[in-house]
């Protein structure tokens, strides 16, 4: 909307640079153009603002299928006002000389023509087409038969009209049958879902089941060693105890050898040892043998000297002298010796 201010019973108009503006006055065109500003008297100016800027227009709107099924088709479309001069000729785009505001309602003018005629192209497309069809290409076929529509239609061209481009954005049908349509395609998520689980579950049974026979197996394993290992201390302390016996034995034999010879050796010694004694004592009584029985007593009697206490002091009364030179003189020994002196 252009911006008009009142000075002094004029007006000035300032108009945006996507608006295109035709001043008249007395039926001649004054100024025109976009994003103009000039002034003007409101008594004698007729006024058109033409915007030139791209617009969307979004547009909704039902059709039924060969099928006999509602849809509800959502589409936008993109278009422009190339030729001003022209639009403002066909449509309404006069403002008010003291507010700016169109007149009328051109832009709604404009949105009924490309509805109504997007509207007409798409049902002629989807009363040929099967809900199915519609729902699986529909949208592509819609979009190009709206598209060649726009191409062809007189009225666009004739109003300086372009249609920039034709988007279809959803062909829906109604709830009901969109649930009912979603039951199949869910059923076989679901299905898939499940399987996807069931599969899930059968490869982790299966590695439970790898997992429980690589313990099993370790666990045999481990038994087995341990048998072998019973098996070889078994083996090693039955050759320890066959060495040590072995040994035992050879110490045994060695000793038993030594003290042989230790006997046999003693058992020399002391009948070597007896024989020298016996032949001591032989020649010892074949000395005494010749000796008199004189010298033997005085032997005798050294001996049993040798083997008395030694005494310190010796008293001899006269009685004991005396008696001993009795036993002496009376013996018959003694006597002997006397009378052969």
């Amino acid at each position: 909307m252009a911006d008009i201010t009142a000075r002094l019973g004029w007006r000035h108009l300032r108009a945006a640079p996507t608006a295109h503006i035709r001043h008249q006055r007395r039926g001649r065109l004054i100024h025109e153009g976009p994003g103009l500003s000039f002034w003007f008297r409101a008594l004698t100016a007729a006024l058109s603002e033409v915007p030139v800027d791209d617009r969307e227009l979004a547009m909704s709107f039902h059709a039924r299928t060969s099928d006999f099924q509602d849809v509800g088709v959502q589409a936008t479309v993109t278009y422009r006002i190339h030729d001003p001069a022209t639009a403002a000729a066909r449509l309404d785009f006069s403002v008010d000389p003291d507010t700016g505001a169109w007149r009328g309602t051109p832009l709604e003018q404009i949105a009924n023509l490309l509805t109504e005629t997007a509207q007409q192209h798409a049902l002629d497309v989807l009363a040929r087409t099967s809900l199915a069809s519609a729902l699986a290409d529909g949208v592509a076929a819609v979009r190009d038969r709206i598209g060649a529509g726009f191409a062809d239609e007189p009225r666009l061209p004739a109003t300086g009209i372009e249609v920039v481009a034709v988007r279809v954005v959803a062909i829906r049908p109604e709830p009901e049958v969109e649930r009912a349509l979603r039951t199949p395609a869910r059923e076989q998520i679901q299905q898939e879902a499940d399987r996807a689980t069931y599969e899930r579950r059968a490869v982790a049974v299966e590695r439970e089941r790898a997992i429980a026979e690589n313990e099993l197996a370790s666990k045999i394993e481990l038994a087995r060693r341990e048998e072998q290992l019973v098996e070889q201390n078994g083996t090693n302390a039955r050759r320890r105890a066959e060495e040590s016996a072995a040994a035992d034995a050879v110490k045994a034999d060695a000793e038993a050898s030594r003290t042989v010879r230790l006997a046999r050796a003693e058992a020399e010694a002391a009948q070597q040892v007896g024989a020298a004694r016996a032949e001591a004592q032989a020649a010892w009584l074949r000395v005494h043998a010749d000796v008199d029985p004189v010298t033997l007593h005085a032997l005798a009697v050294t001996r049993l000297a040798e083997n008395l206490p030694r005494i310190e002091s010796l008293t001899l009364s006269p009685d004991v002298v005396t008696s001993a030179l009795a036993r002496l003189a009376g013996a018959p020994g003694a006597g002997g010796t006397a009378a052969g002196a």
